[in-house]
């Protein structure tokens, strides 16, 4: 395995011993979820989206996590807010691209936060993550185009994708994070390649939220962002990988998405840092 530095290793007992305050702007379909999660891996969440008080908020966090998912006019205004103030801080954020590729409103607001906030990390899907860099992209409403999809199944989509992450964040700045079967992330000198997780996180509502508030809770700890991104993506993989294990040994067949989903939570509670070594399946193309 191939990483930024061997303290990638080590993330989750710095979050665990830290105890950060993470401020999450993110969708209330997954809100719940994302403050539990953050919990569960020793961080202390705030959720606060109102324009009148995000500022002050953001001033007092490690770090912030904003997310274009359900957007509102409150919502919008709140998002460039925090993201304004973490960059006059000097505190790391990061931005999910939620549905850049199917509205302009979100595209624009995107657009703006990057240029504006300078966050540390760019997420999306890889059709969000083509769409906002500029690249082609297919037409598939919030989710990953089939013809945009990263996998061993899908010959050159590797190579391709690879190259939108790696140009986007030299573009950027930022470390890109373009999710899917492969997660493949960039620092704009580097690309890695994480293949943890099960197919069942896509039917669970909110993944891809809470991988953004972990990316910015482990922002607040890692020694690049692309340790935070690296960690924050394997650990929410190999977390899926440790709850379907735990659904199919205590059923013939499987005990359903209801206890995948808590099973979710669970593993991530638990998982500690000799076991993300052991499982986490990183490679540096």
């Amino acid at each position: 395995m191939n990483t930024t530095s061997a303290d990638l290793f080590h993330c989750g007992s710095a979050l665990r011993a830290l105890n950060p305050l993470i401020h999450c702007i993110t969708s209330p379909i997954a809100i719940n979820d994302c403050a539990n999660v953050l919990l569960a891996l020793g961080a202390r969440p705030i959720m606060c989206e109102h324009p009148s008080e995000v500022a002050g908020i953001t001033r007092i966090a490690a770090s912030l996590s904003v997310g274009l998912a359900n957007i509102t006019d409150a919502r919008l205004k709140s998002i460039m807010i925090s993201g304004v103030e973490a960059y006059k801080e000097g505190k790391r954020s990061c931005i999910d691209c939620v549905g850049v590729n199917c509205s302009p409103i979100r595209m624009d607001l995107a657009k703006r936060y990057i240029a504006e906030c300078r966050p540390a990390v760019i997420k999306g899907n890889a059709s969000e993550i083509r769409a906002v860099a500029g690249a082609a992209f297919g037409e598939a409403g919030i989710d990953t185009a089939v013809s945009d999809r990263v996998s061993r199944d899908n010959p050159g989509s590797i190579e391709a994708m690879a190259k939108v992450v790696k140009d986007f964040s030299r573009k950027s700045g930022a470390v890109v994070l373009a999710s899917g079967v492969i997660d493949m992330i960039s620092d704009g000198n580097a690309v890695w390649a994480v293949e943890n997780g099960s197919p069942r996180m896509s039917l669970v509502t909110g993944t891809g939220c809470i991988l953004s508030c972990m990316t910015a809770a482990f922002l607040s700890v890692a020694d690049t962002p692309a340790d935070a991104v690296l960690y924050a993506t394997a650990l929410l993989g190999i977390a899926g990988e440790i709850s379907e294990e735990a659904c199919q040994k205590a059923s013939d067949s499987f005990l359903g998405l209801g206890s995948f989903h808590v099973g979710l939570i669970n593993a991530l509670s638990l998982i500690d840092d000799d076991q993300f070594q052991k499982m986490a399946r990183i490679t540096k193309l």
